[in-house]
């Protein structure tokens, strides 16, 4: 049975090999969803509804590459 003080663990310490990350993973999450959601409700077809579901997993990263793509860095 596992120690009582060995079963605390602080936020952004390593449980189970994999790290905490708290609130980020949570606004992600619910970023992914909505956009998600949009895309699916505006697809027309099954294929179009595919894709907005992969478009809402990479927006983010077409997010920052337009923006650094702005501002010329």
């Amino acid at each position: 049975m596992a120690n009582y003080r060995n079963s605390f663990i602080p936020d952004r310490q390593e449980k189970n090999g994999m790290k905490s990350h708290g609130v980020s993973n949570g606004v992600y999450g619910l970023a992914f969803i909505g956009a998600a959601v949009y895309y699916i409700q505006h697809a027309t077809t099954f294929g179009g509804g595919v894709l907005g579901f992969i478009k809402a997993l990479v927006w983010p990263a077409l997010l920052i590459y337009n923006l650094l793509e702005f501002l010329k860095m």
